[in-house]
């Protein structure tokens, strides 16, 4: 999945939503590579710092002193949601009014076309669930970035 939220770093290689947020918060052109039709599954920080959490309470009961020893204790974390790099696009640009059509350039190399986690393992197990919507968590994000980066 990947994880998106307040205080990820616009200038790294990875954090599409940070990157995208970034570049039109300054009216900057962000580029898509690829066709924008490939999906992530984005799942908030915040959700993820919960999981974690009650994954480490869960190891605590079982007395587990060693989380690599078992595949019991491995869990995916998503939302088991697709959204398209366009659909984040366009969703971010209705946040930050930003009103340019994206830059399109070739896709990278060894570029995924799908991604999505089933997230039930962790539903069932440990009683989590997703409680910040795509849509939230990026209104979160912008609202960060504007503070931090005016």
């Amino acid at each position: 999945a990947n994880v998106y939220g307040p205080r990820q770093d616009p200038l790294g290689e990875a954090g599409v939503v940070a990157i995208f947020s970034n570049k039109m918060l300054k009216g900057n052109l962000p580029t898509i590579f690829g066709d924008g039709k490939q999906t992530r599954d984005y799942v908030f920080v915040d959700d993820v710092a919960e999981v974690n959490l009650l994954a480490t309470c869960k190891m605590k009961k079982l007395n587990c002193k060693d989380i690599f020893s078992s595949d019991d204790l491995a869990y995916n974390i998503g939302t088991g949601k697709e959204d398209s790099v366009d659909s984040l696009y366009q969703k971010l640009a209705d946040i930050t009014g930003f009103q340019k059509h994206p830059l399109y350039s070739d896709p990278k190399e060894g570029e995924v076309k799908r991604i999505c986690l089933d997230p039930t393992k962790a539903k069932k197990e440990l009683g989590w669930k997703i409680k910040t919507s795509f849509e939230e968590g990026l209104k979160q994000t912008v609202d960060w970035a504007l503070k931090k980066f005016g």
